[in-house]
């Protein structure tokens, strides 16, 4: 599933248009069927539904929406901006229609003209701009947006909240703050990003039957789902042992943080690493024996045969210290292949000018966002944000994995985000277990961006499946751990939930 652009889904609708054919109205009244069955089946037509339209397309869909309530026995009321254009055909039509049926339709003129709103009885469905809105909303729109808000309502929103931009930051403008939002066919950027998240509510993706083979025919973002995943899975060997799928080192924990380096190899492991060795002090490995018998340990002090290494991880919990920089400087330097390189790796990389320059190529960087300012510099905005990751994956040959609720992986200037995965894993651990997984795949054979993808994947599967039977606020990074077999198991079911919001 890929992430349109305002063009791409304008492009996408004249598609469909002219292939299937069908009208350009006849596929608004199918995408407005949808968003009259959800109001329906989740009662709200036992409230006092207003509906707000503007003159576009969005509108058209609102008006439509309207007159099939009306058909389904409610009584709607219907507001239409006025704000000096005539309105799109198809919007034209539809309120034509809507004349023939009704009578409580109102234009909005200026202010005064706006309509009480009782948040205990009134529901709104927000229709007036979609997502070829293009500059900020301006006086009588951003005035009646900002009555709607401050009703306090229930708010639904077609398409996307008006107000707010598909591709670009909304940060600062006036946008309606919906609790549902029912997106057509498709999720869009704006919904990926935390900054939006405020305005959005829970979004509903509704397919309104635009033609796939489009999809084939642009580049874009794209959505890690199931079956993407299924399709990268390496099968076993029943005649492998432990040395087909590779032998991973990790150079983590440090006094007081041996829970980071138990936790990455433990991940590593369930991950189907064959071997797991930690590279850590020597007074600390009676700590990892006692929590996890199966990996394997080599001081600081001592030589490392890189070679026998097929990948490495590097960062979880080994302090900021002068020793430490010592050791991912050397690691930067000896180990050749790929690695992982999270948490106070990053930072000892941040603070040390041109050390990016020795990263491995294929390696995998694994910031969250405070990590990624350090490193990058800062950003006005997540859409910012998005775009140098975009910029830097080309300029660097490594991978970049964003962290956040929906993950962003970046290579070669093309860029995923992640659909799995839930707020129980904003916990202490969580990071360290991702990259014993981003590990162990390197260590299967796994290529870089395999790696990435597929580990951020199951990652966050594995925290969805852990909280079926533990309350998110609840949730370990041993809970992500303990759920990896099922989330692998998982991916062979045939059905796929992963874009459920």
């Amino acid at each position: 599933m890929k992430l349109l652009s305002p063009q791409q889904i304008h492009e996408w609708d004249a598609y469909t248009i002219e292939h299937e054919p069908i009208a350009s109205i006849d596929l608004m009244e199918r995408a407005a069927r949808r968003c009259t069955d959800f109001i329906i089946e989740h009662n709200f037509k036992h409230q006092q539904i207003l509906i707000f339209c503007g003159k576009g397309n969005n509108g058209g869909d609102g008006l439509a929406i309207a007159r099939q309530l009306i058909e389904a026995g409610l009584s709607p009321v219907v507001y239409i901006l006025e704000f000096g254009a005539k309105g799109t055909d198809d919007f034209q039509t539809n309120l034509h229609k809507l004349h023939q049926l009704t009578t409580a339709i109102h234009f909005i003129q200026a202010a005064e003209f706006f309509p009480v709103i009782d948040k205990h009885k009134d529901l709104v469905i927000d229709a007036l701009f979609g997502s070829g809105l293009n500059r900020p909303l301006q006086e009588l729109s951003a005035a009646l947006v900002d009555h709607i808000n401050n009703a306090g309502v229930t708010v639904i929103a077609i398409d996307v909240p008006s107000g707010m931009f598909i591709d670009k930051s909304s940060k600062d403008n006036i946008v309606i703050k919906a609790k549902y939002t029912l997106t057509f066919q498709a999720l869009k950027l704006c919904f990926i990003v935390a900054e939006n998240a405020p305005c959005f509510g829970e979004v509903h993706v509704l397919d309104i039957g635009l033609i796939n083979s489009f999809l084939q025919t642009i580049k874009t973002y794209t959505l890690v789902t199931k079956q993407l995943i299924t399709t990268q899975l390496i099968q076993r060997n029943a005649f492998a042992h432990k040395g087909t799928y590779g032998h991973a080192l990790l150079i983590a924990g440090n006094k007081g943080k041996m829970g980071a380096a138990i936790l990455a190899a433990k991940a590593c492991l369930r991950s189907g690493a064959g071997l797991v060795t930690i590279n850590t002090n020597e007074n600390y490995f009676t700590a990892v024996h006692a929590a996890l018998p199966e990996a394997m340990c080599i001081d600081r002090s001592e030589n490392i045969d890189h070679s026998i290494y097929k990948s490495a991880g590097i960062g979880p919990g080994i302090g900021v210290n002068d020793e430490s920089a010592i050791v991912v400087a050397a690691t930067l330097t000896q180990f050749t292949k790929p690695m992982v390189i999270d948490a106070d790796a990053l930072n000892i990389i941040a603070a040390n000018e041109g050390w990016l320059n020795n990263v491995p190529a294929g390696s995998i960087i694994t910031p969250h966002p405070k990590e990624f300012e350090r490193l990058f510099g800062k950003c006005a905005d997540d859409f910012e944000r998005i775009e140098k990751v975009m910029a830097l994956s080309i300029q660097y040959p490594f991978t970049i994995v964003l962290k956040g609720h929906h993950t962003m992986i970046a290579s070669k200037g093309e860029a995923w985000f992640n659909t799995t995965g839930n707020p129980g894993m904003a916990k202490g651990g969580s990071g360290d277990v991702l990259t014993g997984m981003l590990s162990a795949l390197l260590a299967q054979g796994y290529d870089p961006l395999q790696s990435a993808l597929t580990g951020v994947y199951l990652h966050g599967l594995a925290a969805d499946i852990a909280i079926k039977n533990i309350a998110q606020v609840s949730m370990l990074a041993t809970d992500i751990i303990d759920h990896i077999s099922d989330a692998i198991l998982s991916l062979q079911e045939t059905d796929d939930t992963s874009l459920s919001f």
